[in-house]
């Protein structure tokens, strides 16, 4: 039985259920130290059980440790229903954000009557926010691996290149690493940099523009998250304006960040030091989010969030200026938070605007 499980099974006593149907694969993934394709795991006092069809049986004996493996036969539903009586669950946790009305509908009338099917929300993932050293230790190596890639985009990103031909670029040097993608690349080039999330197209590369690089690694089931900024020819003085504004206000939202500290604040921070550049209507996402067996996940850094900060967060910080029809500005790093201050965890990676097409870089 993992650490994790054990975690999960005291939040289980805390809140009074008898078990929890985990369904969510990153979820999953955490608890089992297994990354799960297309099953299901059941929590108890009494024990856990993977459940999970013949076409993955093997495979999940053989990296399972402490939990039992069982093979669905016939439905899913009653398979459930069946450890449920077994165990003797009355009151029987599910996630509400992954188990759709269909599912919900096809469970409940598999259990017995006399069985509370209750919802829950984040009941999991408030679990994972607090990243344990071996989790922190995966994270750094995604992190060095995209460190690694924006190092080698320096060299790789040229003017009439593609935005498809420079991901597929900076996507092959991740896989000759021996890891893999965690989202899907961005690399928006002049007024398509204003779009935080900007597809890939055919759109070149050109002299006098900016290139916005936004890629994540997933190596050993956790993820990083990391974006720079380029400029491809002589830098304008009103965009190194601009990115000076975007570095200054994440260098003071970091410097503020520390276990104790209200959310809010940090987003509040790095916000207000744009609104008195008039740059923050312009800035329309929260700062930052998460980082773990997913890309985006607890907690969030916005404004509305008002929980404190723990030791053992990761997440991004990003502020963002976006001018539509002009260009975007984001600079994202991610951050291990302490009990007096925080460990930038991509610190090593420059974040100077430079001009990029200058032999001497």
């Amino acid at each position: 039985m993992t650490h994790q499980i054990k975690l999960l099974q005291n939040k289980l006593k805390q809140e009074n259920l008898d078990g929890f149907l985990v369904t969510k694969d990153a979820n999953i993934a955490y608890l089992s130290d297994y990354d799960s394709k297309e099953s299901w795991l059941l929590v108890s006092q009494g024990g856990s059980f993977f459940i999970t069809d013949f076409r993955y049986i093997l495979e999940a004996k053989k990296n399972l440790r402490g939990i039992e493996v069982v093979k669905t036969e016939g439905s899913i539903f009653g398979c459930v229903a069946k450890l449920v009586n077994k165990l003797e669950i009355r009151r029987l946790g599910f996630e509400s954000k992954s188990v759709s009305y269909a599912e919900f509908k096809s469970i409940k009338i598999e259990l017995a009557s006399d069985v509370a099917f209750i919802s829950t929300f984040d009941f999991v993932e408030s679990l994972r926010e607090n990243k344990s050293q071996v989790e922190v230790s995966k994270i750094r190596k995604a992190v060095g691996i995209n460190m690694k890639v924006l190092e080698f985009a320096k060299g790789a990103l040229k003017p009439g290149l593609t935005e498809r031909e420079a991901a597929l670029r900076l996507e092959g040097f991740i896989k000759s690493r021996g890891a893999d993608l965690a989202f899907d690349t961005i690399v928006a080039s002049g007024p398509n940099s204003a779009m935080p999330h900007a597809p890939l197209t055919s759109r070149k590369l050109r002299l006098g523009e900016p290139v916005l690089i936004d890629i994540g690694v997933a190596f050993q089931g956790y993820r990083s998250d990391l974006t720079r900024m380029c400029f491809l020819g002589r830098i304008p003085v009103s965009f190194k304006r601009i990115y000076d504004s975007v570095l200054a206000s994440q260098e003071a939202a970091i410097k503020n960040i520390s276990a104790g500290k209200p959310i809010c604040d940090i987003d509040r921070i790095a916000r207000n030091f744009l609104n008195k550049r008039k740059l923050g209507k312009f800035f329309g996402h929260s700062l930052g989010h998460g980082v773990g067996r997913e890309t985006h996940e607890l907690p969030s850094i916005s404004s509305r969030n008002k929980e404190r900060l723990s030791s053992n967060m990761v997440f991004t910080v990003e502020p963002a200026v976006y001018l539509n029809g002009k260009f975007g500005i984001r600079i994202e790093d991610m951050v291990l938070v302490k009990k007096n201050n925080c460990e930038v965890l991509s610190g090593a990676l420059d974040k100077s605007i430079k001009n990029w097409t200058n032999p001497s870089y």
